[in-house]
């Protein structure tokens, strides 16, 4: 994953993140997406996973470092820390929530429109993805967006 020394004056990115922060955010969207699970089928868990989808929005369009679970991290864990000793680059956790919200947007179309199945696999590949960044700190679509720009560079 790009990372960058926190002492670095002349980076080119906005601003590094602290890597733990995604990593909470995984952790708390697999809780999200396991009650979707065991709420579905059903308007309970549509609803759910659409708060889910709405935080994978914010985080895809306007940043992760602006997500609901991005606060709850600076407010209650990051204080606790110490310091990180690398920042990461904010670009690869942002792709990765798009890819989230385009996993959400189709479970939730799933579930909406009768088709339970669509739904629940959706809704099971995003919490891969989620639990493998949790459990790893593996971040699936930060991969696949490192290996886009490696084959558009």
């Amino acid at each position: 994953m790009s990372t960058i020394a926190q002492s670095h004056p002349g980076s080119t990115l906005a601003a590094g993140i602290d890597p733990r922060g995604p990593q909470f955010a995984a952790t708390l969207t697999s809780v999200v997406l396991i009650v979707v699970l065991l709420l579905a089928p059903g308007p309970a868990a549509a609803a759910v996973l659409a708060l889910q989808a709405a935080v994978f929005a914010v985080g895809a369009t306007r940043g992760v470092q602006r997500t609901p679970y991005a606060w709850l991290f600076r407010t209650f864990v990051r204080p606790r820390l110490a310091a990180p000793t690398e920042l990461e680059d904010p670009a690869p956790p942002g792709f990765a929530q798009t890819v989230g919200l385009g996993f959400a947007v189709v479970g939730l179309l799933g579930f909406v429109t009768g088709l339970d199945a669509l739904g629940l696999v959706a809704t099971g590949f995003a919490l891969v993805a989620a639990l493998l960044n949790a459990l790893f700190r593996f971040c699936l679509g930060c991969e696949l967006y490192l290996l886009a720009k490696r084959l558009t560079a």
